[in-house]
């Protein structure tokens, strides 16, 4: 889009996150003046720990299908200009789910082809040949392959997009600070940060992933959060030719750019442990999720952990994003969903459009924050 004419609409971004960092770089493009503030480093927080899997999957509502496949629509059209770039790919998705779950597998496989989603059925056998380096012993009794699914790796793709931003003139305040949006006469008119910066603005985005509740909390807006503790694991570069991304039940694995892999799921978050300085796993956690990776590759692959992060998980209260323009704070809009990943091109460019046209947008609709008000 084009913005009027006039002076640019000043606005600041706070999080350093895809959501953030996407929806800063499509308002530069789209004529705002934009300074981007991270209370550290670009993607040190959740897009640093993400398994960034790209897709649709599953049962959901009409409208977060809908907003899923624009996301991904968006990703592919950023694949189609680079297709060489290496941390972007579009190689399919198996799920399967423990012994006994047969039923539960078939269903979700119902529920997608019901909206139009690419979904395949597949015995383990067939599996393992739609999905080459899968151990087809591992499978359970039966799996559903995605084959237009894909993944991210979101620290690359945040570089790539602060790389436009700043050639277009926007401005990057790293390690500023917790954020805090200052208002006057009702309205949001700029942040502060906890390390003295002051940037005032026409409009304030708060994208901080599960931070995000409590920053607007301080102007009495209530958004439920549900967000867990996590953990991502990168293993040490591997041999193994698995390229798709893997939901089984006791790891999630994608590739990852240098022959390395992400891995993640839930079975341990409660043994994650949060502490004033962060959060702390026992290491015989980490090669336990490691083996359970290890279990599911063909060929006796053994791989190892290079590294791993944790913290918190976005999600809001009822599971569904929230975008949009806080009605108890105009000049004010937030960001905040579980799909960081597969929304965070489509929801900054829907993000720029409505702080810049003044109009709402009908994929939106279903995602406002009022729908929380007391």
């Amino acid at each position: 889009m084009s913005r009027a004419d006039g002076p640019a609409k000043r606005v600041v971004v706070v999080g350093g996150g895809i959501i953030g960092v996407s929806t800063a770089t499509h308002l530069q493009r789209d004529g705002a003046s934009v300074v981007l503030v991270t209370e550290g480093e670009p993607a040190d927080g959740a897009s640093g720990r993400s398994l960034s899997w790209l897709n649709s999957a599953g049962a959901r509502s009409q409208p977060y299908h809908a907003l899923r496949m624009a996301g991904i629509d968006r990703y592919r059209t950023l694949f189609a200009a680079d297709p060489d770039r290496e941390w972007l790919h579009f190689d399919g998705g198996l799920s399967w789910a423990a012994a006994g779950r047969r039923a539960e597998v078939e269903d979700r496989h119902r529920h997608e082809v019901a909206h139009g989603y690419d979904s395949h059925l597949a015995e383990p056998a067939e599996a393992a040949e739609r999905v080459p380096g899968v151990a087809p012993a591992a499978i359970g009794e039966v799996a559903v392959h995605n084959p237009g699914e894909g993944w991210v790796s979101l620290p690359h793709l945040i570089e790539h997009l602060i790389g436009e931003l700043t050639r277009l003139g926007g401005d990057v305040v790293r390690q500023a600070g917790r954020a805090s949006v200052v208002a006057q006469h009702g309205a949001a008119r700029g942040v502060t940060t906890t390390r003295g910066h002051r940037f005032d603005a026409d409009a304030v985005v708060v994208a901080c992933g599960a931070d995000t509740p409590a920053v607007v909390a301080e102007h009495g807006v209530h958004i439920p959060d549900r967000s867990p503790l996590s953990m991502l694991v990168l293993t040490e570069p591997a041999r193994t030719g698995m390229r798709s991304v893997l939901n089984t039940p006791r790891v999630a694995m994608r590739p990852n750019p240098g022959g390395t892999y992400a891995l993640d799921h839930s079975w341990y978050e409660d043994r994650i442990v949060e502490t004033g300085d962060g959060c702390t796993i026992d290491e015989s956690v980490v090669k336990e999720l490691v083996a359970e990776a290890s279990a599911v590759l063909a060929g006796g692959e053994e791989l190892s952990a290079a590294s791993w992060k944790l913290g918190r998980k976005p999600i809001p209260g009822d599971g569904e994003p929230v975008f949009g323009e806080l009605a108890e704070l105009p000049g004010c809009v937030v960001a905040f969903t579980h799909s960081g990943a597969t929304l965070g091109l489509i929801a900054g460019e829907l993000l720029s459009y409505e702080i810049l046209s003044g109009a709402r947008h009908p994929m939106l609709a279903a995602f406002r924050p009022e729908r929380f008000r007391r």
